[in-house]
């Protein structure tokens, strides 16, 4: 099957590949000329934040890294000091047994241990 100028366009797209737009010395020169005059020179240097000033800024500054700081000192307070209040609470709510760290809290999850 012939394919059919439906719009009369070929002859137009077949001109428009067999042309070169070349520009010329005189333009390319300009252009040069141009560029030349528009530069400037290198950027002068900044200095690069640090690795901790990029963390710092990256968490949310000073105030989100003082309670961060916050909650390190409460977590290893509260894990060294073992406050006697909370046995006694453990005990109200989990009973008297002694061997209560010994259930499994989420038995569902054993399965895929028990396959082998």
């Amino acid at each position: 099957m012939t394919k059919k100028d439906e719009f009369g366009l070929d002859a137009y797209f077949e001109a428009a590949r067999k042309m070169a737009d070349v520009p010329t010395a005189a333009l390319l020169g300009r252009i040069m000329a141009d560029a030349e005059a528009q530069r400037v020179g290198p950027d002068p240097l900044t200095p690069r934040a640090g690795f901790f000033a990029s963390l710092r800024d990256a968490i949310g500054g000073w105030p989100t890294l003082a309670g961060l700081a916050t909650a390190g000192v409460a977590g290893v307070w509260i894990g060294f000091s073992q406050p006697a209040g909370l046995d006694l609470v453990a005990q109200q709510i989990w009973g008297a047994d002694e061997a209560t760290y010994l259930v499994d809290l989420l038995p569902a999850f054993g399965d895929d241990l028990e396959e082998g």
